[in-house]
């Protein structure tokens, strides 16, 4: 008998955590950062639902902060197991997690300025820069297809996943303990597409007691692309944009999608099919992860350029230093400018929206999916204004998306890959997606042929006793977070009154108007 527990990412797509007891051995898949709203970004302050000191191991699939991000917090509150994950991931963790620190630095430095003025006590980093070395030197390095024994009795190999350098699914062999059989399972890790760059398509073995896979777009296709469309949407973009005279400002991920954007704008460039422009990346772990990427290069498919030539078009300034960030603000045209993060919920790349955002010959071009309560979903859901750094700004700017560059499968992509992985004897477990996409995932899996009595979409925080093909739920811990405001909370509303109010007010007629306006606001309340 083995217990399977979801600490993060059930019913959103962020903070994926699972436990796993097998016997008496507690071990952890993935230990990621919650995303989006206030009060999901507040989960990563508060105590783990479990005993940090009590795993003795954790199998990390990939390096993105939202699988993770809480590592070092995991160390600061007694783990001190061996951390598993393929090389590449180790060398981005390597920048990412000490990048991640001083943002937990940055973070409680400003909400202490707050505090302080409020005379409130002031609050500590969820985790430090130190906290972020012990957990560096945890890491043990595994390369695919190759088994290896984290602990007696726990098997685990690992299958490329597809989705970012070194990404993994992990296939795992343990033995059941109630009749000694061999039970076969398999955490999907985050799922790419068929057509990516960079990396091959997601592979594994077949037949499992038992899968865990990821769901974000769980409810939505793309268009059907190869990488060279992608391309040429990209270029199509790319010159819209830069013809009106304006930047051009794409928020995207430090690792992965900005290096992917950085090598189809240089075999653009290389080709002479875009205008002529300065090519910002404006992010300081983008310039370190894409020496990483050079240090892989040799083996990465899908790569139009030579190894002398990827990344390093002379047109492109890899940003760092702050000061040189800030004079990005003063470029009012002529520029493509890629910074994070790729929800532009934090980061440099806010500094660059509201520098552009107003001005209607400019372009914010967004190429990936965005979360709800992100201020990248309210901007791409057609908001009229929006509220950044406590200040509303006119949306005027030309809002565009491109869908392509997403690094997870779609809808049908993640059938395929589920089906592929047939026959399942106990049960699928849909994580990592909000509700609406784990529903529909499981509505056409049905369809597909598979038992509905098998899927399962576990809650936050919801424990499972796996019997010989089969799944009990053992109930949840008391909640943490209302699952109403898993996709938007009270602050997002906030946000959204402020700013339409703001608009109301510009718009009114004369200030008797307005006058009225605040008149009935006061009422009301």
């Amino acid at each position: 008998m083995a217990t399977l527990s979801f600490y993060g990412a059930a019913g959103t797509v962020t903070g994926s955590c699972s436990m796993l007891q097998v016997g008496d051995t507690r071990f952890l898949v993935d230990c990621g950062m919650f995303q989006g709203n206030k009060t999901i970004h507040e989960l990563n302050a508060k105590d783990f639902p479990f005993d940090a000191a009590s795993a003795e191991f954790l199998i990390l699939t990939h390096a993105h902060i939202d699988h993770s991000g809480l590592m070092p917090k995991l160390v600061k509150h007694g783990f001190t197991g061996p951390i598993y994950c393929t090389p590449p991931t180790a060398d981005l963790l390597s920048f990412m997690l000490l990048d991640s620190a001083k943002i937990q630095k940055s973070n409680a430095e400003r909400q202490n300025r707050k505090r302080a003025r409020k005379g409130e006590d002031p609050v500590d980093p969820i985790y430090t820069e130190e906290d972020a070395r012990k957990a560096l030197a945890l890491l043990r390095g595994q390369g695919y297809d190759s088994w290896f024994e984290p602990h007696p009795g726990v098997s685990v190999r690992y299958w490329n996943a597809g989705h970012m350098l070194g990404s993994a699914s992990a296939e795992l062999k343990f033995a059941d303990g109630d009749n000694g059989n061999t039970m076969r399972m398999l955490f999907s890790g985050d799922l790419g597409p068929e057509e990516k760059a960079f990396h091959p398509e997601p592979t594994a073995e077949t037949g499992f007691d038992y899968i865990v896979c990821e769901s974000t777009y769980g409810d939505r296709d793309r268009d059907d692309y190869t990488l060279e469309k992608r391309r040429e949407m990209l270029r199509k973009e790319l010159v819209r944009g830069l013809s009106a005279g304006g930047n051009v400002v794409i928020p995207a991920f430090a690792v992965e999608r900005s290096q992917e954007l950085l090598h189809d704008i240089g075999v653009l460039l290389a080709e002479g099919a875009l205008p002529e422009t300065t090519v910002f990346l404006d992010s300081p772990l983008a310039k370190a992860v894409t020496e990483v990427f050079i240090k892989y290069a040799g083996s990465l498919d899908d790569v139009e350029l030579n190894e002398r030539q990827l990344f390093r078009d002379p047109r492109f300034r890899l940003v760092q230093d702050v000061e040189e960030s800030k004079a990005i603000n003063l470029i009012t045209g002529g520029a493509i400018i890629i910074s994070a993060s790729g929800m532009a919920d934090a980061g440099r790349i806010q500094h660059h929206i509201k520098n552009n955002i107003w001005r209607s010959n400019a372009t914010i071009l967004f190429v990936g999916y965005q979360a709800p309560g992100t201020l990248g979903y309210y901007i791409t859901s057609g908001e009229p204004m929006v509220r950044i750094h406590g200040k509303e700004y006119l949306v005027k700017a030309e809002i565009r998306q491109l869908g392509n560059y997403s690094a997870h499968a779609d809808q049908g992509e993640l059938l395929d890959w589920v089906m592929e992985r047939a026959p399942v004897a106990g049960r699928i477990f849909l994580n990592h997606g909000d509700d609406d996409a784990r529903e529909e995932l499981a509505r056409l899996l049905a369809e597909r042929g598979l038992d509905p009595e098998k899927i399962v979409l576990p809650q936050m925080d919801e424990s499972f006793e796996l019997i010989a093909g089969d799944a009990r739920s053992k109930g949840r811990l008391p909640e943490r977070v209302p699952q109403t405001e898993l996709l938007s909370d009270w602050n997002n509303d906030y946000a959204a009154f402020i700013a339409a109010l703001t608009l109301r007010l510009t718009d009114a007629k004369d200030d008797d108007q307005r006058r009225r306006i605040i008149a009935q606001l006061r009422k009301a309340l």
